[in-house]
């Protein structure tokens, strides 16, 4: 179950932080409310996460990792930001990282 529940964490941690893009520097008042609810449930279910037993080391670096993996692809997809060969370089390094410590 801490699985389902970190998966829960990322989702809404990705979509809190594309939401914090899509304010426009909280111009558009819109999205405010949206990025309040899922930072908050990002952090209720990662909180979950570790209430079912993972340990917080592989729960947070997971988080992270497939956070910033998402953001950049979904940001790229959305509003073309830049996606250089380097920056999937420095995400692929940063996943390659977590499993390292994931693994012991």
């Amino acid at each position: 179950m801490s699985w389902i529940w970190l998966a829960c964490a990322i989702v809404s941690e990705v979509a809190a932080t594309l939401s914090l893009r899509g304010s426009d520097g909280f111009r558009k008042k819109r999205w405010i409310a949206p990025i309040m609810i899922f930072y908050a449930a990002g952090f209720t279910f990662l909180g979950l996460s570790l209430h079912a037993g993972m340990p917080v080391g592989v729960a947070y670096g997971i988080w992270t990792a497939i956070g910033i993996a998402l953001i950049a692809l979904l940001a790229r997809a959305i509003w073309k930001d830049p996606l250089t060969k380097r920056m999937v370089l420095g995400i692929v390094l940063i996943i390659a990282g977590v499993a390292l410590v994931d693994l012991g």
